[in-house]
């Protein structure tokens, strides 16, 4: 059988290869490019709902996708940078809800680079930058110019804590700096007092800025709800809210074995009502609370390409845990049996969530923590198709509805921003199938085949190979 691009070339369409009008923005020998690309007998997974669309050709021009339809039908433009589909699926990029970039003022430059990289990498093109720092402002608009390759990038403000908002007059104060600088939402943090969070609430309300993170313990989650929080990360106020009545906690084990099943249905039908996003953020909790051996995460792949340092710090957490007399063994099960169960009624009750991590946060390497996470969700009761979801259209909807931002993403659609993520093999019957990408393409303007990932990754690997 002829390759779809072989029965182009038999109807007279010339589609180069390589022919492109060169930017100025170049990063590790990838640069942006203006002109089109075409997707050419692929399977389109569109994510507008469960189904897949064979035997069809996408076509990109400027950055949107501009046709959509049987590779027979579709007239692929003169001049096209021609992608083989044939075998592979398509879909909408990823995004990583609960991200963090390099900390501080002014951090290195080529550290923030290859975190973005990592994430690009792992076929996520959104992120959710969730402590702010005012370079972040200036490297959102960068990455929006095509002048840094990274995913499209959602800043978080500096957070909203204990130290920040102690008053109620501070945390006006706070709103309405962050909202000015233009920061896209607030972020919260532990240790926020109730009146505090009140007035926060209000100002937000009147700026027109929204707020997601954890739930302070003086607010509480139902408060927290009721008073409009957008996302809630990590089920924080879960454990609290859900507990059994009069029982004392002697251990941890104990606590995390203590829900009590019909106050988190309640809870999570509450959160399904009003709509209030979860990022639930499960390897990372399992691991900062958890029993785990060291020597066995830090020889999974993904940690060749971190600092040295790095290593070590996720080393010395761990080992702190297994001489915390508190965690055991089996108060680590107990916990992550305890999470699964707040999963598995948040979705069960209809709540809508969204992907995330919390990267690079301990053993989460950023981008390749991703599939550390997803098979936790399916395990939780969603299939494939959902968790898809909590990544692509359901983004593309929180940041339209919370963030007053354009939802354009997040489904394949004419029009539609081109963040596009080829693969190998079906997401939709295994979700490993996101791990074996054959390239990924950003913006409509980074095209990045799998040999290029793989380039830039090894040089990564071996930046930090003389440190291990």
């Amino acid at each position: 059988m002829s390759s779809p691009l072989a029965s182009l070339v038999a109807r007279g369409a010339l589609c180069l290869v390589v022919s492109f009008a060169l930017v100025a923005a170049s990063v590790g020998g990838v640069q942006a490019q203006t002109g089109d690309y075409a997707f050419v007998g692929v399977t389109v997974v569109p994510m507008d709902a469960e189904r897949t669309l064979p035997g069809h050709t996408v076509v990109v021009r400027e950055g949107r996708i501009a046709a959509l339809g049987p590779t027979a039908e579709v007239e692929v433009p003169e001049g096209a940078t021609v992608i083989e589909g044939e075998g592979r699926w398509l879909i909408p990029g990823l995004a990583e809800m609960h991200a963090h970039v390099p900390s501080g003022q002014n951090p290195p430059r080529e550290l923030v680079e290859e975190t973005l990289f990592l994430y690009v990498a792992n076929g996520i093109t959104t992120i959710r930058g969730m402590l702010g720092a005012a370079y972040q402002l200036d490297l959102r608009e960068e990455i929006r110019r095509g002048e840094v390759l990274g995913p499209r990038f959602y800043v978080g403000a500096p957070s909203i804590r204990a130290q920040t908002a102690a008053t109620p007059d501070e945390a006006e104060a706070r709103v309405r700096e962050h909202h000015a600088a233009g920061y896209d939402f607030l972020k919260i943090h532990p240790g926020v007092p109730r009146e505090s969070w009140d007035r926060m609430v209000e100002v937000a309300r009147e700026v027109g800025i929204t707020f997601g993170g954890h739930v302070p313990a003086d607010v509480g989650v139902h408060h927290a709800i009721e008073t409009g929080m957008a996302t809630i990360d990590h089920f924080d106020g879960y454990l609290e809210a859900t507990r059994i009545d009069g029982l004392s906690f002697g251990t941890r084990e104990a606590r995390y074995r203590a829900t009590d099943p019909e106050k988190l249905d309640e809870l999570a039908r509450k959160i399904a009502d009003h709509g209030v996003w979860l990022v639930p953020t499960q390897y990372l909790w399992n691991h900062l609370n958890g029993y785990v051996d060291a020597d066995s995460l830090l020889a999974l792949p993904e940690f060749r390409y971190i600092s040295a340092g790095q290593r070590m710090n996720y080393r010395n957490r761990a080992e702190a845990n297994r001489n915390n007399p508190q965690i055991t063994p089996a108060s680590h099960e107990a916990h992550a049996e305890m999470r699964h169960l707040f999963m598995e009624a948040s979705h069960r009750a209809g709540a809508p969530f969204l992907m995330g991590t919390d990267s690079p946060q301990l053993f989460n390497v950023p981008g390749f923590a991703l599939h550390r996470e997803l098979p936790l969700m399916e395990a939780a009761g969603m299939s494939p198709f959902e968790v898809l979801l909590t990544g692509t259209r359901n983004v593309a909807e929180y940041v339209e509805q919370s963030l007053g931002q354009p939802g354009d993403f997040g489904t394949i659609e004419v029009g539609k921003r081109a963040d596009l993520l080829l693969l190998e093999a079906n997401p939709l019957q295994d979700l490993s199938a996101l791990q074996a990408s054959a390239g990924v393409l950003v913006d409509g303007r980074w095209w990045l085949p799998r040999e290029e990932i793989d380039r830039r990754l090894e040089a990564i690997a071996e930046q930090y190979a003389g440190d291990r």
